[in-house]
């Protein structure tokens, strides 16, 4: 799988969440940077490496971070991408248009520089019509699933 980069931003995201017990809601990208988990390069988790960098990548240009400026020069790794949108997906869980878990293999699209995950194609067009909602639908959702994460991990 060939990706390239294209343009790249550095990412003032210090943490990955807000730190447990702190009633500061997480940004829209602390959310991404915590579902997507690795670097679509290295493979590492996001944060070893410090702040992660994000990146556009493709014609349609989806925003996604990577561990460091280093790997920006770099090749994404197929199964690491394939990894990454299957943590994507497995976060967001739901489609935001009819509420329900989404199939094996759902529908997809980049929407806002995001992949937005959905049960059918006609939900895409919904979603099209109306994006900037359903992706602060998806961001809760994300939220969600790492908070439900957290206190999983909490209590081994």
């Amino acid at each position: 799988m060939m990706l390239h980069l294209s343009r790249v931003f550095l990412v003032a995201a210090l943490t990955v969440l807000a730190p447990a017990g702190s009633a500061a809601e997480p940004t829209p990208e602390q959310l991404h940077i915590g579902v997507q988990r690795i670097c679509p390069v290295s493979g590492l988790p996001l944060g070893d490496h410090g702040p992660p960098v994000k990146v556009l990548v493709g014609q349609q240009e989806e925003e996604i971070f990577l561990c460091c400026k280093a790997c920006a020069t770099r090749q994404i790794d197929a199964a690491h991408w394939k990894t990454i949108h299957t943590n994507i997906a497995a976060a967001q869980r739901v489609c935001p248009v009819m509420k329900k878990d989404l199939p094996a293999k759902p529908a997809w699209e980049i929407i806002g520089g995001r992949v937005v995950f959905v049960c059918c194609p006609p939900c895409l067009k919904k979603i099209a019509a109306e994006p900037e909602s359903h992706l602060q639908q998806i961001d809760q959702l994300y939220a969600e699933s790492l908070q439900t994460e957290r206190g999983v991990r909490e209590e081994r």
